[in-house]
């Protein structure tokens, strides 16, 4: 692989760390989709705004050929940074907390590189998507035509990954990043004094009872060998010491893998609530909400990633045995719409090795070398091919 000239490494750095010091969070990236169009637009790449509201997308196109996407995620999280470094967030209360900041520049410098390099021909999209963060940006684009408009034969998108040292990349074929659904649980009972339980309902025991319950449904009614995880985050109910509520709320999150274990951990959870809830003569409201599918790569686009890496930066530096994770991503929308794969990128033990979404996170700057030569390849690659 032919060396990143110093200069435009460092260029990718200093939009890294301008990105990082003004975060944005879903659907408000206006400075950041800004800086992508102005860049772009100089690189002399074809601008597309708009669509997501504040998503971009630059094309490149060299006549007949291969169309390959490659997308970025540009949003930063609500949390507080506190890290002292002199790019760290000028926002209170927003910060680049999961490397986006990191995706977004290292593809615009592979945009620029690829726009300067005749040895290719075919049509280069590139995605910059907005709303990673739980908002699902990139199931919007897709609604509103993304791949209609944009039409391209495969689609491909990366995340630094924190436990995986610089220069490694992972890739798997099948799942690399579980389903994320939501769920909501209002119970309401009589209320009463702390002092006499028995003239009354206890709620709080009631919602101490499900989140136990719950857990035997991934432990112990589906098969040890499948993946889930359900995980209540919120309990939110009364507001005295001497006083049991009338109603309570849970609130959190289910991970899988597969259609039907979505289906199972649903119905069980409806299952348990209401048996619980009719034991202690309650009412209850269960709201539901499926959000990101699992990200599933494509066999054959999986395979030619693996190829790619070990052409540009050696076998030793493939990882093809992680485990998937039962984080979610929305780039999941992209990839039930055409074949592709999504990948890890290294980005070592940086800032102490804390893990994604940690208010000390940083994206390490050494991995953008590998990031763009990555994007650069196996857009070449495949356009070869």
């Amino acid at each position: 692989m032919k060396e990143l000239n110093p200069n435009i490494v460092q260029e990718i750095i200093d939009w890294r760390h301008q990105i990082h010091a003004y975060p944005e969070l879903a659907f408000q990236e206006y400075k950041t989709s800004d800086l992508v169009a102005e860049k772009l637009t100089e690189f002399n790449v074809e601008v597309h705004r708009g669509l997501a509201g504040t998503g971009v997308v630059g094309v490149l196109n060299r006549g007949d050929g291969p169309k390959i996407g490659l997308r970025a995620d540009m949003d930063a999280l609500p949390l507080q940074e506190e890290n002292s470094f002199a790019h760290k967030s000028m926002v209170p209360g927003r910060m680049h907390a999961c490397g986006h900041d990191g995706h977004t520049a290292m593809l615009l410098g592979a945009a620029k590189i690829l726009a300067a390099d005749n040895d290719w021909q075919g049509t280069i999209v590139f995605i910059f998507q907005p709303a990673e963060e739980n908002e699902g940006g990139g199931k919007k684009m897709v609604e509103e035509g993304l791949f209609e408009t944009f039409p391209v034969d495969a689609v491909f998108g990366l995340h630094n990954w924190p436990t995986l040292a610089v220069g490694k990349i992972a890739v798997n074929a099948g799942p690399m990043m579980a389903g994320s659904d939501s769920f909501e649980i209002k119970i309401e009972g009589k209320g009463t004094h702390a002092a006499m339980p028995n003239t009354g309902n206890d709620l709080l025991v009631l919602a101490s009872q499900l989140v136990l319950s719950f857990q035997t449904i991934i432990s112990r009614e589906i098969h040890p060998l499948e993946s889930g995880v359900i995980s209540v985050t919120q309990i939110h109910g009364g507001d005295a010491f001497n006083i049991l509520p009338a109603s309570v709320i849970l609130r959190g999150t289910v991970r899988y893998f597969k259609p039907d274990i979505q289906d199972f951990i649903q119905s069980r959870m409806q299952k348990m609530i209401s048996n619980f809830c009719d034991l202690h003569d309650c009412s209850f409201h269960f709201s539901y909400s499926r959000r990101y599918p699992p990200t599933v790569n494509s066999a054959k686009e999986s395979e030619f990633c693996k190829n790619t890496v070990r052409k540009l930066f050696g076998t030793g530096n493939l990882v093809e045995d992680s485990l998937p994770s039962m984080g979610a991503e929305d780039f999941s929308f992209m990839l039930n719409e055409k074949p592709g794969c999504y990948i890890w990128l290294g980005n070592g033990e940086k800032q102490g090795g804390c893990m994604l979404h940690n208010p000390n996170y940083d994206f390490n700057d050494d991995a953008v070398i590998y990031g763009v030569q990555y994007w650069v390849g196996l857009a070449k690659e495949y356009l070869k091919s």
